[in-house]
């Protein structure tokens, strides 16, 4: 093989600096997790307007709203595999198309049966190909060095999408119809798709480079026919351990206590007590802000504290605000949803590194696709709570069941949490296997 310089691609030709290109893929690839981000907020604000003109149930709404979580979370562990075997780029062009043409399609619906299937099945298998799996490999494939930086920005993108476009899609529904925001949305993951055929490439052998901080040219590995074969049997491994299932149940209710209920009945919820929906989504969007200082401080001390224990603070301080969400809403925002804006978004998504860390502690070289697994579970719970939310609001009249239930749940979760017991430490420190874990698990 011919050794690659700083200066010449595979075909001998010019190119950019060592590095650079490294930065261009990580930029385009932020730029699709925002756009895929901003769909996941759109059945909040569009439950009132489908409501209105269709005279569909909430729980109908909700459904479709629970499929596409269940389809994101399932689309997610296997999204790594179908980049390995048919390129990143044509995975997340194909991606961008599905989430568009959901969009579209959602536009001319007539019968709730056709929004479950465009935008639960549809846009769902699109936006779990653009989640945090795909940022995981482009990092890990393009970047030797800043590596955290990276995964810490693309992990980011999807609450990104959510702040950048839902105060502007709820201004858009308010003044001009729901369609319009939709063609918005579809609009701007076509738009985001002629950059990926551009700049992204699947790996940093395809233009003559190395990965960014590394000293060595990389070939680019074959690709991998078996491995959601792999997926599958890692699944089947950690299914027969105890620890599993403790963090696939506390993840569940995670996804139950976040966005299955935040992020699909917030908005009708603020709205039941006079709030428009426009501010309610405002609301949000400020979670949203909030999140990513939450996240970076949760990591921060993830290394430090033991993450079971932070887990039992962050669900027991999550579920006292959930069950004052009745005593706090109001037609207009006062100091205290403020600070239950700000408290929640910091807690939104601080249970994620240390769900990582114990996924790290027991499973090792395969903690990452178990991680993929438990967030299966985190969005199966979430389409459980976006579904039965809207049961529970037709059932009852009003939410506040809902987050009394929720809050409890979080109180059970932190139980959960404490109950995962440490690893045994394996013979080679450096290496722990899935039967380390089964041991550990039945002890």
């Amino acid at each position: 093989m011919t050794r690659m310089d700083s200066t010449t691609t595979t075909t001998g030709h010019p190119r950019t600096a060592p590095g650079r290109r490294a930065w261009w893929v990580a930029a385009v690839s932020g730029l699709a997790i925002v756009a895929a981000g901003a769909f996941s907020t759109m059945p909040g604000i569009l439950q009132a307007p489908l409501h209105h003109e269709f005279h569909w149930s909430r729980g109908e709404i909700g459904f479709a709203a629970s499929v596409n979580m269940v389809l994101y979370g399932l689309t997610a562990p296997f999204a790594a595999s179908l980049m390995d075997r048919f390129g990143i780029r044509r995975v997340v062009a194909a991606a961008l198309a599905a989430v568009a043409g959901g969009a579209l399609l959602t536009t001319v619906m007539t019968a709730a049966w056709q929004f479950t299937l465009f935008w639960g099945f549809l846009v769902g298998l699109g936006t779990g190909s653009l989640s945090m799996t795909f940022g995981a490999l482009v990092t890990n494939r393009w970047f030797v060095q800043r590596r955290g930086l990276v995964t810490g920005i693309l992990s980011s993108g999807s609450v990104l999408g959510q702040m950048v476009f839902l105060p502007g899609l709820s201004w858009i529904i308010d003044r001009h119809d729901w369609r319009p925001a939709l063609f918005t949305l579809a609009l701007a993951a076509l738009a985001v798709a002629p950059l990926i055929l551009l700049v992204l490439r699947d790996h940093p052998a395809d233009v003559g480079q190395r990965p960014y901080g590394g000293d060595t040219f990389v070939p680019k590995p074959p690709p991998v026919p078996g491995a959601a074969r792999r997926t599958v049997a890692v699944l089947l491994q950690a299914a027969r351990t105890f620890p599993f299932w403790l963090l696939a149940g506390l993840f569940a209710i995670c996804g139950a206590t976040t966005n299955g209920i935040m992020w699909t009945h917030f908005a009708p919820a603020a709205h039941d007590h006079g709030m428009p929906v426009t501010t309610a989504s405002t609301l949000l969007a400020l979670i949203g802000v909030f999140n990513v200082a939450g996240t970076v401080a949760s990591g921060w001390l993830t290394d430090r504290v033991d993450p079971r224990r932070l887990l039992a603070v962050y669900f027991v301080l999550r579920g006292a605000l959930l069950a004052s969400l009745p005593l706090l809403m109001a037609s207009s925002v006062n100091p205290s949803m403020m600070v239950f804006v700000a408290l929640f978004g910091l807690l939104d998504l601080a249970t994620v590194p240390p769900v990582i860390a114990l996924c790290r502690e027991f499973y090792g070289e395969d903690s990452a696709i178990v991680f993929g697994w438990t967030s299966v579970a985190h969005q199966v719970g979430a389409a459980l709570a976006a579904s039965l939310g809207g049961v529970a609001r037709d059932t009852f009249g009003s939410y506040d069941p809902v987050w009394v239930t929720l809050g409890a749940a979080c109180v059970a979760a932190a139980g959960l949490s404490l109950a995962v017991r440490r690893a045994r430490p394996p013979r080679d420190p450096a290496v722990v296997t899935v039967e380390s874990a089964d041991t550990a698990g039945r002890r």
